[in-house]
């Protein structure tokens, strides 16, 4: 007993981390990026409070779970932008190494079940990680419109990009990605956004 809860609160130590992980999206206020910690934390409210807009009936609390564990492998990866051609390319053995090392100090069952967790999220095949993954590319467009695009003017984003990065998304949610749709055309009439 006493070994097991040495090694979860070591776990918990070792994801405090995530508070330091830094983001390329705004906060609403447009006063600072957001780190994977807050992040995380706002997937899981949306999912709580937007599960209604699912596709399918999902089991809340595990995608509640699974938002909050899918970015704990960036505290040795790094986040990698979304937009970053260069560094998606060597992202997935980044994330895979750092998923062996990071879930691993924890007890083995639950090193297996959050291992778990994160492999459904990557592979986006169940309900629940749909609408996961679909949270996960809402968040930052709306964080986008409430800053003025700010993230998306810094790194010159075309509407195209964000597009095709939610190509997947109306398969978690079709009335959350049609809320988007709305967002990044007021940002393109706005010059928030590029457009070809």
């Amino acid at each position: 007993m006493e070994e097991r809860l040495e090694k979860q609160m070591k776990f918990l130590l070792e994801t405090d981390k995530m508070k330091t992980i830094g983001r390329q999206t705004y906060i609403a206020d447009g006063s600072k990026k957001e780190n994977d910690a807050e992040h995380s934390w706002s997937l899981a409210l949306m999912c709580m409070l937007l599960a209604e807009y699912a596709e399918e009936n999902i089991d809340v609390l595990r995608t509640m779970e699974m938002v909050l564990v899918h970015d704990l492998v960036e505290i040795d990866a790094g986040d990698t932008y979304a937009y970053d051609s260069q560094g998606n390319q060597t992202k997935k053995e980044r994330e895979e190494k750092a998923a062996d090392r990071i879930f691993h100090i924890l007890p083995e069952d639950q090193a297996e079940f959050v291992r778990g967790l994160w492999e459904e999220f990557e592979k986006g095949e169940t309900p629940e990680a749909k609408f996961a993954n679909a949270l996960d590319k809402v968040q930052p467009i709306t964080l986008n419109d409430a800053s003025g695009g700010k993230s998306w003017i810094e790194h010159d984003v075309d509407v195209t990009q964000v597009i095709n990065r939610n190509k997947k998304t109306p398969e978690g949610s079709n009335t959350l990605w049609e809320y988007c749709r709305k967002l990044l055309m007021k940002n393109v009439e706005k010059g928030n956004l590029k457009s070809e």
